[in-house]
């Protein structure tokens, strides 16, 4: 395709308009202030913010640890079936509005189920959602459980012991939470375990954690995604390595911005990636907390780094789909629809 016959003035109605898929979301990051409200009232529970704007003025982070501390006070508002299925059907409307044609959704049953939240109710509730996203939305989704790191090999056991009655309802497991302190390492033998049950395995590395975090996750874990793995970028043999073997990059800029892994988008390595060969997508992460949807974190990023331009866009694109756990016919499907949505506008 000839992308240099697309005009950049259209380039943000691309972004927008383009199919893709979303990697990288944390459905509990997508509780949105007003629901978080919503639900409190309709639960009973009190919250430690009298409105809105003082809830808002709250997200101001300093690091990982600091958004952490009210990203878990948030979901202690969630406590019934209902309002699993409410969070997760509010995020899959936004996604349709953004294109999204398919997402893999990350769940925490650890931070539910700590505090006496059964897993059937998690699980029942999203994948209610997931069902009928599917349904009448037309958007495809699939749930991937993670475990938290700052808890103990022990407990990530016993919560994938505790899931696998539902194992029908979850494609994968995945690793987030603080990464200091919390090695891949750690969870090498519950990975191995999931990969002898045939389970999907991605694993967050190298945004607060070193490069050498995510030639754990590779090495250790056998992941087959990293989720965020901005510092790869430390370790040339690294990136080498990523490129050679495709490995995907589950990236989220807005969120790196949030969390001060860059001081803005203009120092956001998302160009340096695509041009080493790096198998990059973009998604959003926690978009509540983060400023940010998957459109916003396209948008933003392209705004802040103008060597970026339709070429890259069908290229994230592609790769988001190419990435999926999905079937190789399904995401054939996918990326023809792209490839013609491409050649539309080329032909413009």
């Amino acid at each position: 395709m000839n992308f240099a016959r697309i005009p950049r003035e259209n380039l943000h109605d691309i972004l927008r308009r383009m199919p893709k898929a979303e990697l990288h979301i944390h459905i509990e990051g997508s509780l949105e202030p007003e629901l978080i409200f919503e639900l409190a009232a309709r639960n009973g529970m009190p919250l430690p913010y009298a409105t809105l704007e003082e809830l808002r003025a709250a997200y101001a982070f300093t690091d990982l640890q600091s958004f952490l501390d009210i990203y878990y006070a948030g979901a202690g508002v969630l406590q019934t079936e209902e309002d699993f299925f409410a969070m997760a059907w509010a995020y899959l409307k936004r996604a349709r509005t953004d294109n999204v044609r398919h997402a893999e959704i990350f769940f925490d049953p650890q931070t539910h189920t700590e505090r006496g939240i059964p897993f059937a109710t998690v699980i029942n509730g999203l994948e209610r959602a997931v069902r009928r996203g599917r349904e009448e939305l037309g958007v495809s989704a699939s749930l991937i459980l993670c475990f938290l790191r700052h808890l103990s090999e022990e407990a990530a056991f016993a919560a994938l012991e505790e899931a696998l009655p539902f194992r029908d309802r979850f494609i994968g497991v995945g690793l987030d939470s603080g990464e200091r302190g919390n090695p891949p390492e750690k969870f090498a033998r519950v990975f191995a375990r999931c990969r002898e049950l045939g389970l999907r395995l991605v694993a967050h590395a190298g945004e607060e954690g070193p490069a050498g975090y995510i030639s754990q996750a590779l090495d250790l874990l056998k992941v087959e995604r990293i989720d965020h793995g901005v510092r790869c970028l430390e370790d040339p043999r690294l990136v080498a390595r990523l490129a050679e073997q495709r490995v995907p990059l589950t990236v989220c800029p807005l969120s790196n911005v949030k969390l001060c892994v860059f001081p803005d988008l203009s120092a956001h390595p998302m160009g340096k990636l695509l041009a080493v060969g790096i198998a990059a997508t973009i998604n959003s992460d926690d978009p509540a907390y983060f400023g940010g949807y998957l459109n916003e974190n396209y948008l933003a990023t392209f705004t802040a780094l103008p060597e970026l331009g339709a070429k890259e866009a069908y290229q994230l694109a592609r790769n988001s789909f190419q990435a999926a756990f999905a079937d190789e016919s399904v995401k054939e499907g996918w990326i023809r629809e792209l490839d013609d949505f491409f050649a539309q506008q080329c032909s413009g």
